[in-house]
């Protein structure tokens, strides 16, 4: 295999070990895999962790990808060095050993045999030695801490989350907002949902930093607009997936504005209750998601919420299922309450699961508002704050969701010859979700 030249290329491989130093009094050793790039001043950076294989001295990773240009900075001679570590619990972890590669050398795996001393193999079959230093000095006898493998190596070009807007792809954006009694009464200053005539609350901040960054990506700007958790006229029963512009049929709000007034005549009428619920808003949008599958469009729904979740199990059962659906979900939380609840939803550092079945993908990004409010008064940069955080990963869930159903990011349409400019609402700006 050649050495590929493109800026957006993903390596991926998967190394195995054997008869790694056992380094446990009580069992054999729990190895892992540091990889460290090096820099222009000698120095190295870590670019990548494996997971930790428990109790055993020959270990198969899992296989991983990572960008070339983390790995290498463009410069395929540059030196890689490879850390194998026994995992501590108390964060101590004691070093095995250590190998040194080059991306060349990996990228030639499929082809050749090599055996460095203190080398990485790049060959399927082939073998490189770890090697700690201190015992090699300390030992005549010492030949090595074990050999580590590389199984598999391949390199591919990355497609971004602007390949797939340019080649048309949509983005579905549908809020819901929490409309239960614990927010407190609307006509009273202490509510979150106090509709002040001097400024915008909590709710309606966060809806339009979210909003009018989003709306650039959808080319009809309608968006489907739920309330959940109140009592609604004329017999006060309690919904959690109501249209807050009284259409059951069509829950859209013609922009961000739209969602706006249709958020303000909703507290006008409905009686705020309980409990909280999210599972119902997350299945309507997962429907919507999963009736175009192709690439063509991807939903975002993004819940506005000040309380504790009531429904935890049918959320989570809810949010696995979307997880392989072309849909992503940004929780907001506002107000003062304890969200350890979101925190777990949000899912980046343990996935997600329900039913003993994990979540395809980490679909959730949560935030709390309170980290954002700016004690100077500085609306306009603390909620561009807000909106870059929440937004930020939505470009790689669906770069992901695209690249494990296969879908290549369309061509994008040819510019006619003689024709009026496109409209700029619907070209996407430069925004935080070009990250």
């Amino acid at each position: 295999m050649g050495v590929s030249t493109h800026l957006g290329d993903v390596a991926t491989m998967q190394f195995c070990a054997n008869k790694l130093d056992k380094k446990d009094f009580f069992g054999k050793s729990d190895p892992f895999l540091v990889f460290y790039r090096s820099n222009e001043d000698g120095t190295f950076t870590i670019c990548h962790k494996t997971e930790v294989m428990k109790n055993t001295l020959n270990p198969v990773w899992q296989t991983f990808s990572i960008p070339v240009r983390a790995l290498c900075n463009g410069d395929y001679d540059r030196t890689i060095k490879v850390e194998v570590y026994d995992w501590d619990r108390d964060g101590s972890h004691d070093f095995i050993g250590e190998f040194t590669t080059s991306y060349r050398e990996l990228a030639r795996g499929q082809s050749q045999f090599n055996i460095y001393e203190g080398g990485v193999s790049v060959h399927p079959a082939g073998q490189g030695q770890v090697i700690n230093p201190k015992k090699k000095m300390k030992k005549k006898k010492y030949v090595n801490s074990g050999t580590v493998t590389l199984l598999s190596f391949a390199v591919e070009s990355e497609c971004t989350f602007l390949d797939y807007i340019k080649g048309g792809t949509q983005i579905n954006f549908t809020v819901a907002i929490d409309f239960t009694a614990s927010n407190g009464n609307p006509s009273q200053s202490t509510s979150l949902h106090y509709m002040s005539p001097y400024q915008l609350n909590a709710y309606a901040l966060a809806l339009t930093a979210v909003g009018e960054i989003i709306q650039h990506y959808d080319s009809d700007k309608m968006f489907p607009a739920l309330g959940f958790g109140a009592k609604l006229p004329p017999d006060g029963r309690v919904s959690h997936e109501f249209p807050l512009n009284g259409n059951q049929e069509n829950p859209s709000c013609c922009g961000i504005d739209g969602i706006l007034d249709a958020y303000h005549r909703s507290l006008r009428t409905v009686q705020l209750y309980g409990p909280t619920n999210f599972a119902p808003v997350v299945t309507h949008v997962a429907r919507s998601a999963a009736a175009v599958q192709d690439g063509s469009q991807y939903s975002v729904l993004l819940i506005i919420t000040d309380g504790v979740i009531s429904d935890m199990a049918q959320t989570k059962e809810a949010i696995v299922n979307a997880a392989k659906l072309p849909m992503s979900i940004i929780i907001i939380g506002v107000g003062q309450a304890e969200f350890d609840a979101m925190v777990e939803l949000d899912g980046d550092d343990v996935r997600i699961s329900s039913r003993g079945k994990l979540a395809e993908r980490d679909i959730v990004q949560f935030v709390p508002f309170r980290d954002y409010v700016d004690r100077t008064g500085n609306h306009v940069l603390s909620m561009a704050r807000l909106a870059r955080d929440v937004l930020a990963e939505i470009p790689d869930q669906l770069v992901s969701y695209m690249k494990a159903q296969g879908i290549r990011p369309r061509p994008p349409p040819a510019a006619p010859t003689h024709s009026p400019p496109k409209s700029p609402a619907r070209t996407p700006p430069e925004s935080p979700l070009h990250i």
